[in-house]
């Protein structure tokens, strides 16, 4: 077997099966996240007391939001002080909240347009990732721009909680433009980010945490993606 060379830097048949297989563990992760917030959003559309139960108690609604963004944070902040367990059990626990969270597009999206923009959001992640992981340049300069692109995105975002019309019209179309150079960028550089941690020596414990955050990372890039995409090209219910 040949050796390989990632960024200039020799890596010796056993380190690329390393990461290999660290890169698997993530996806392997990623598609179990994924998978758990499909089958949640079926499931509470399958039963409309719930459904409705959700769209129409904005502090049911806006709780599993808030419930979403503090889970992630906190794991980002504490996976170092977790077990591999934990970290695997909030991840789950996290897909599912947005399953709940995201079952709302049934109401305003057609199931087949849902399932179409599903698709082509896989084919597109699955082009930006390979990319990621193979190219030799140093994507920090992109993942840095896209980065400050998506703090002015959730500046953006917070003022149209205020002022709805902001999303409509032009503004709107502009936002989800940016949104998907942004997080395009994004899936690139996590990908890059991820494998150069997988080229470190861990423990069977830290290995297994740092899939699940490399699963996350990508899984977040995923969902936002395919938002952003259904925004774009969703047909809506008459």
């Amino acid at each position: 077997m040949e050796p390989t060379f990632s960024r200039g830097t020799y890596q010796s048949p056993t380190e690329t099966l390393s990461v290999s297989k660290f890169m698997s563990k993530v996806y392997l992760w990623m598609t179990i996240g994924i998978a758990l917030t499909a089958f949640v959003a079926m499931a509470v559309v399958s039963s409309p007391e719930v459904l409705m139960m959700i769209v129409t108690n904005k502090v049911l609604l806006y709780g599993l939001m808030f419930a979403e963004i503090g889970l992630v944070l906190w794991l980002s902040a504490r996976l170092n002080k977790m077990s591999a367990l934990m970290a695997t059990s909030m991840f789950a626990l996290y897909a599912m909240l947005s399953g709940a969270t995201l079952s709302v597009i049934f109401l305003v999206y057609t199931s087949e347009s849902i399932a179409s923009v599903f698709l082509t959001t896989a084919a597109g992640f699955a082009g930006l990732s390979a990319f990621g992981f193979l190219t030799k340049k140093d994507l920090g300069p992109i993942g840095n721009f896209c980065t400050m692109g998506l703090f002015g995105m959730m500046g953006f975002a917070l003022l149209s909680f205020f002022f709805p019309a902001l999303m409509g019209g032009v503004s709107g179309k502009v936002y989800n433009l940016v949104g998907l150079i942004v997080f395009a960028g994004l899936t690139a550089w996590d990908t890059q980010k991820i494998k150069m941690m997988a080229s470190h020596r861990q423990s069977d414990e830290e290995a297994q945490k740092g899939a699940i955050m490399g699963a996350l990372m990508l899984y977040l890039d995923f969902i936002n993606l395919f938002m952003i995409l259904l925004r774009m090209n969703g047909n809506r219910r008459d």
